[in-house]
């Protein structure tokens, strides 16, 4: 059994000892955040309580993450209140209150965290919370884009191709999941291989489309294999049974 480290003894940690601490034994480093988030420190709060919402190095418990994310948000961190905001919207260690979530999003929003910038948008876009406009679910999905918001980036790039609240402009949209398929987002790289693929660059696309495979949640790569199905190319079609396993069905 380690011994919980003091305030001192937090505070004199070097960076590079911390982060050892961090990614080495998830057992240690759950006793670690747990006695910084005691002492108060707000960054180890926000660990902490991730933790205790995963069940990394600890039995999982989304009520006492919720707890945690609480007092991270009672003294002022954007990200406390933002995830408060993902508690409230998906239940997890409190009932679902998708209104309580969107009120969340929007106070962590105005603090300009690209995350509750993200998460507003999505909830003005679906019409969750509170009531729908993808105008402002737009504007607000563009100030997490300005900020190198990848997912956001991609959303951009949807409005702009579908024509939501604003006028259609594909070239842009092809733009925008181009750097957002770069920033990681399975979703732009799904869209930015489509792009490929409609202007006759299937390997290219077919690049794509397997980084979007490696990286897509079940849902997403169930409605990917559906799309990959209805293309025109037999190699890009091959793809959707490669999609169906990553999915699990």
């Amino acid at each position: 059994m380690h011994r919980p480290p003091t305030h001192a003894e937090i505070v004199a940690t070097p960076p590079e000892e911390i982060t050892r601490i961090l990614d080495g034994d998830p057992v240690r480093a759950f006793a670690w955040l747990a006695a910084a988030a005691r002492l108060g420190f707000v960054d180890a709060q926000l660990a902490y309580a991730q933790c205790l919402l995963n069940g990394r190095g600890c039995t999982p418990d989304p009520h006492t993450a919720f707890l945690w994310f609480g007092t991270a948000a009672k003294a002022g961190s954007a990200q406390g209140i933002n995830m408060l905001g993902r508690c409230h919207e998906n239940g997890w260690g409190t009932p679902r209150d998708e209104a309580a979530a969107a009120t969340l999003y929007r106070q962590a929003a105005e603090t300009g965290l690209d995350w509750a910038e993200y998460n507003y948008a999505n909830m003005l876009a679906r019409g969750a919370g509170v009531e729908k406009d993808l105008d402002q679910a737009l504007a607000w999905y563009r100030r997490a884009a300005a900020q190198g918001h990848a997912k956001a980036i991609n959303l951009v790039g949807r409005f702009l191709e579908e024509g939501w609240g604003c006028a259609p402009d594909p070239a842009a949209a092809a733009t925008l999941y181009a750097r957002a398929a770069e920033g990681g987002d399975f979703r732009a790289q799904f869209n930015h291989g489509l792009t490929l693929a409609r202007a006759g660059r299937a390997e290219e696309a077919r690049d794509w489309f397997l980084r979007a495979i490696a990286g897509g949640t079940p849902g997403f790569l169930a409605s990917m294999a559906r799309a990959l199905e209805a293309l025109p190319d037999p190699a890009l079609r091959a793809l959707a049974p490669q999609a169906r396993e990553h999915a699990g069905v």
